[in-house]
């Protein structure tokens, strides 16, 4: 029988940044609500999140990159909201925000919880932030603490 490693839902103990964009804050104050209502019930005391807020997505990765070196959090979790409008600015913004997450992840050995949402419209986002299709900031914090839980065993 082969040794498999599952990460356990508990977030007691852990210190979380959660890094939410100003930008879409409509739809982004949505998936923040649903990141720390996952955390809180899966074990982790509310005092030891930190949110901090950044103009937007393309700031989201610097930002998170001084935080994974900062030593102060187990995890992070990312937030926010592009919308696609007129012009190819959404294309650059959604591609960069991605590999700049990525590589901090990586770079940093932080497991990053993605919940940038990359939607065509409004009522696309809003959907994905707790209405019709579920809260992507709940699946962006969970799939930070399977991380660090999977992490920790390997």
């Amino acid at each position: 029988m082969p040794h498999i490693i599952e990460g356990q839902m508990t977030a007691q103990g852990l210190k979380v940044a959660i890094f939410a964009t100003r930008f879409n804050d409509f739809v982004v104050s949505h998936l923040i609500s649903g990141a720390m209502d996952f955390l809180t019930r899966h074990g982790m005391n509310a005092d030891d999140a930190t949110i901090i807020r950044v103009p937007g997505a393309f700031e989201l990765p610097i930002a998170c990159k001084k935080a994974a070196a900062s030593g102060k959090y187990d995890g992070i979790v990312a937030l926010g909201a592009v919308i696609r409008g007129g012009t190819p600015h959404f294309d650059y913004v959604c591609s960069e925000a991605a590999k700049g997450l990525a590589l901090v992840s990586l770079e940093k050995d932080m497991p990053l919880g993605f919940g940038l949402l990359t939607r065509d419209s409004l009522e696309q986002a809003i959907d994905r932030a707790g209405a019709k299709s579920g809260n992507k900031g709940v699946e962006a914090a969970s799939a930070m603490l399977e991380t660090i839980r999977v992490l920790e065993q390997i």
